[in-house]
């Protein structure tokens, strides 16, 4: 990709503007950077958690990580096509090129083959987002970050090491119609129906659970906005131009990178 070819959005931008499918190619180009950049905002876990993406076409094929590789060190070949059985699309060494984690596959495959309208999930087990999913009430609406997300999160219970392919029906009918969930006890999910909207949603709902967790540590009362504040500001975050955004901000951390 060539970062100088990015058009950079203007301030009056009204909508996202229409794009042409992107290749195979351009995925991966796409979904390699993702995984550098939640490496520099720190969201890594060795070599654990994973994003996926689907792969433009009617096959059904998405692209995730091949187990092993640090998430600051990623490339477009260092990622795997595998169908909705988890199994790698082209020829390679099942234990090296062609290797990819089972659980990964469980979660991933689940969103992918349910919600057709999501193109990248993003699932990660931070300090943060994981002590706010140990907590019964979940994310709070205590902050502007937050209420990105009220109303608009799943919630879905710990069943273990996510390897049984039996969950991906509770996970989905879990996440509902949403772009985002808190997995209890084990970390978040987030996704878009791009990769630069999937980034946004991964990075606010982060900084978000950050925010709470800083919060609630002081010891006094929490202050809460009303109800009706918390749906407005929601749906002032999925006004028109949101997409826009989305790009903008893609746009400026593949500068970044």
């Amino acid at each position: 990709m060539n970062l100088a070819d990015i058009p950079l959005q203007g301030a009056t931008d009204t909508a996202a503007p229409a794009l042409a499918e992107p290749t195979e190619a351009q995925v991966r180009e796409d979904l390699a950077a993702l995984y550098r950049l939640i490496a520099h905002f720190k969201m890594t876990d060795l070599i654990d958690t994973h994003i996926s993406a689907r792969v433009p076409g009617p096959e059904n094929h998405f692209l995730i990580n091949r187990y092993g590789v640090l998430f600051h060190e990623m490339r477009p070949q260092d990622l795997v096509k595998i169908d909705t059985d988890g199994k790698p699309v082209d020829p390679g060494d099942p234990e090296t090129t062609n290797r990819v984690n089972a659980a990964g596959f469980t979660i991933h495959s689940a969103v992918h083959m349910a919600r057709h309208d999501l193109a990248c999930v993003v699932h990660t087990h931070t300090a943060d987002g994981i002590a706010v999913a140990c907590r019964a009430k979940g994310l709070l609406p205590i902050t502007q970050h937050a209420l990105r997300f009220y109303n608009r999160l799943g919630y879905h219970d710990y069943e273990g090491i996510a390897v049984d392919l039996q969950e991906r029906e509770r996970l989905v009918a879990d996440l509902g119609p949403h772009k985002a969930m808190v997995l209890r006890n084990h970390g978040l999910l987030a996704a878009g129906t791009t990769i630069p909207e999937a980034f946004v949603n991964i990075y606010f709902l982060e900084r978000a659970c950050q925010a709470q967790i800083k919060a609630t540590s002081g010891g006094d009362a929490l202050v809460y906005p009303s109800a009706g504040v918390c749906e407005r500001t929601a749906r002032q975050f999925e006004r028109p131009t949101a997409m826009a955004y989305c790009n903008r901000v893609w746009a400026a951390a593949l500068r970044l990178l």
